[in-house]
């Protein structure tokens, strides 16, 4: 029985994602192997443009038909939850004219592509600091939020002027408001309770932890959630990855054993 799609606005809803160029599939695995949550940590565009003789920002600019060809082959495989690290805390020390292209890119890059998102039945959820990100850019992640809020096949957390310290402070602060307000009970804290204060409390434990690049360091990315993740790092630059860099990387979490602490 084939499943029709439904419309919302005039739009099809959940379409298929497209084949990739090449013809390939994913890989045959059992759905026990596939991680629920991908984190990705986007990294090589500089080299790779500096490879090529070109300005870092064309580096940028390549590596966003990579993230796109990830959300379709992450759909392809069967993961529910994919995390772009797209704009760190710390990337505001970089030069001020990589940063402005950088907040111009992301804006652009939600503005052109959330229609597509939307029709592949993807929620986009902005995970991330308000305070210094720009207005446009604060605005477009917002309204793909809202646009996107009902879809269920995938959620691609854009991760945009975030920093895994900079949301265990707000965190901590959050709490101690809410104590001297006697809001909570310090003593009665859990792990359960503290995940309310994240920017995202309905994010799932990250399953996969891919950076590309050959780098092998996570750069404050999602530590608490990543407490359990399997690292998987590949050297490939991040303009050159693509969905089978993705399947590459589930291949290599499909053959690791995960014991959470037990023996």
């Amino acid at each position: 029985m084939v499943k029709k799609k439904s419309k919302v606005g005039g739009r099809k809803k959940n379409t298929p994602p497209t084949p990739h160029r090449t013809g390939v599939t994913p890989p045959k695995l059992d759905a026990k192997q596939i991680p629920n949550h991908v984190a990705l940590v986007m990294d090589g565009n500089g080299r790779w443009a500096k490879q090529r003789g070109l300005a870092r920002t064309a580096g940028h600019e390549a590596g966003e038909a990579s993230l796109l060809d990830m959300v379709h082959g992450a759909i392809e495989i069967g993961v529910k939850e994919l995390s772009a690290y797209a704009f760190s805390t710390e990337n505001w020390r970089r030069s001020p004219e990589e940063v402005k292209f950088l907040m111009e890119f992301n804006r652009q890059v939600l503005r052109k592509r959330r229609d597509e998102m939307n029709d592949l039945g993807v929620k986009i959820r902005w995970v991330g600091r308000e305070k210094r990100l720009w207005s446009g850019v604060l605005k477009e992640l917002k309204e793909a939020q809202e646009l996107t809020k009902n879809n269920k096949v995938l959620t691609l957390n854009m991760c945009v002027n975030y920093g895994g310290r900079a949301e265990m402070l707000d965190a901590a602060v959050a709490i101690a408001k809410d104590a001297l307000k006697k809001k909570i009970k310090p003593d009665s804290l859990s792990e359960k309770s503290l995940n309310k204060y994240l920017y995202a409390p309905q994010m799932r434990d990250v399953d996969l932890f891919l950076r590309s690049s050959g780098e092998q360091r996570t750069s404050n990315f999602l530590m608490w959630q990543s407490a359990y993740a399997e690292m998987v790092f590949l050297d490939v630059l991040w303009p050159d990855a693509d969905r089978r860099t993705l399947w590459k990387a589930i291949e290599i979490y499909a053959e690791r054993e995960r014991r959470f602490g037990k023996a």
